[in-house]
């Protein structure tokens, strides 16, 4: 079975879907990674939400935003895919459809995103180049990349 998508404004996402987002946020970024941070960081409202649903949970998320709404360029960040789903490749499709809706959402052509180092190659094979040097965000190696045209 594939993913069905859904992209959605912050202020039309069901209390559903906010929780599922959420509980899949903290699943991966703070208890799998073992990291604490204040995931809930007062962006959520500026961004469009990417869900990729398998059957009725969300198993796959990206938040996009608009020039200047994070970066100075248009960016994908919160790039999730639940433990469970990683072998079916579905980071692949998520990264698909988070740049094509970029451009389709915001005629945004140029992609800013803070990737943790170690998915390096996986940006890469997305058209993404890395910038400049790693450095630390929230205690885990990061690097800035930029996907042109």
């Amino acid at each position: 079975m594939a993913l069905k998508w859904k992209i959605s404004p912050f202020e039309r996402l069901s209390v559903g879907e906010l929780y599922q987002v959420l509980q899949l946020r903290s699943e991966v970024f703070v208890v799998e990674q073992d990291c604490v941070y204040q995931d809930v960081d007062g962006k959520d409202y500026k961004a469009l939400h990417l869900m990729g649903h398998f059957g009725d949970r969300i198993v796959a998320y990206a938040r996009l935003f608009d020039k200047g709404d994070y970066f100075d360029m248009a960016s994908v960040g919160r790039v999730v895919i639940g433990r469970e789903f990683r072998d079916r490749k579905w980071g692949h499709d998520l990264m698909r459809m988070a740049i094509t809706a970029i451009h389709r959402e915001f005629d945004a052509v140029d992609i800013e995103i803070s990737a943790q180092l170690y998915l390096k190659k996986f940006y890469e094979f997305h058209g993404f180049a890395a910038v400049g040097d790693t450095y630390l965000e929230d205690d885990i190696p990061h690097i800035r990349m930029i996907r042109t045209g």
